[in-house]
């Protein structure tokens, strides 16, 4: 290389100049230390300037280093911004599947075994990764709470932008709530009291103790939980329709056999055994 590239070089300049500057940095090091060794008689004060004396020279060194070194530093930058984003452009997914499954642990959104509804998806909570969360499908649909024996695994990302339904957020019991349509000519007022009779005698063995599980969440949580007594609700959702709802506490995982108890129970009052019955297939709301 010659002597003009070697000048021309501007990272060659700071490579000369970072020389000088230590090398002047040393000297102006070895004659102070000579001088407070030779005046400075007591020695903790001595100690003190000694130690002041290589602080400040090493400060110096670094504050002379910036001027020196700025361009390749803002070069330096440059790149190592440019580096940045294509890192996180190339893992976006996979941060944000991170990010998914921190705010579901620092959340406590749900855990292994609640019953869950993200999206158009619903099931119970088999496993969970840093990237991932499966559960085994409830359905088919809404109106009912059976396995499927399906499961369904997708990026905890989606728990960013999506309201995830906890069913088991009350721990040991849940409300349950579905729906009875009747016609608007049929005898909606017999049918409400049968409905919630029903409700009573399907949950009377279990009532005593959803109520005193209700009662430890509000000491324990401090809000005002849901009633456990079973109740019917008119609803008027369609012209010529009437809609019962059915307001009733279950057993985390047991709602489909509660509901399905009460139904049963239900059309074979309503209707009697030999008589079909009018109205459409309930439906879970």
């Amino acid at each position: 290389m010659s002597w003009r590239v070697w000048l021309a070089d501007s990272t060659m300049h700071s490579v000369a100049a970072t020389v000088a500057l230590v090398l002047v940095i040393l000297a102006l090091r070895l004659v102070l230390r000579r001088w407070v060794l030779r005046h400075v008689r007591q020695p903790e004060l001595r100690l003190r300037w000694l130690a002041n004396l290589r602080n400040g020279l090493l400060l110096a060194l670094l504050l002379g280093l910036v001027p020196i070194w700025v361009q390749e530093l803002r070069t330096f930058a440059v790149s190592l911004a440019a580096v940045a984003a294509a890192f996180v452009l190339a893992t976006k997914e996979l941060i944000q599947c991170v990010s998914g499954a921190v705010l579901r642990a620092t959340g406590n959104v749900f855990s292994i075994g609640d019953r869950i509804e993200i999206g158009n998806h619903r099931g119970d909570v088999i496993d969970y990764t840093v990237l991932t969360t499966t559960i085994l499908e409830i359905g088919p649909g809404r109106a009912f709470h059976m396995h499927t024996g399906r499961t369904i695994t997708f990026p905890n990302s989606i728990l960013l932008t999506t309201p995830v339904v906890n069913e088991s957020s009350l721990e040991q019991y849940v409300v349950h709530v579905f729906s009875v349509p009747l016609r608007a000519d049929e005898d909606w007022r017999r049918a409400e009291q049968v409905l919630l009779e029903a409700a009573m005698a399907e949950c009377g063995p279990f009532l005593d103790e959803a109520r005193r599980h209700m009662a430890r969440l509000e000491e324990t949580h401090g809000f005002s939980s849901p009633s456990p007594n079973p109740r019917v609700a008119v609803q008027l959702a369609d012209p010529g329709t009437v809609h019962l709802l059915v307001r009733v506490p279950a057993p985390i995982g047991r709602q489909g056999r509660v509901e399905q108890a009460i139904l049963r129970r239900f059309l074979e009052q309503f209707y009697g055994a030999g008589r079909s019955p009018q109205p459409a297939p309930a439906e879970v709301e």
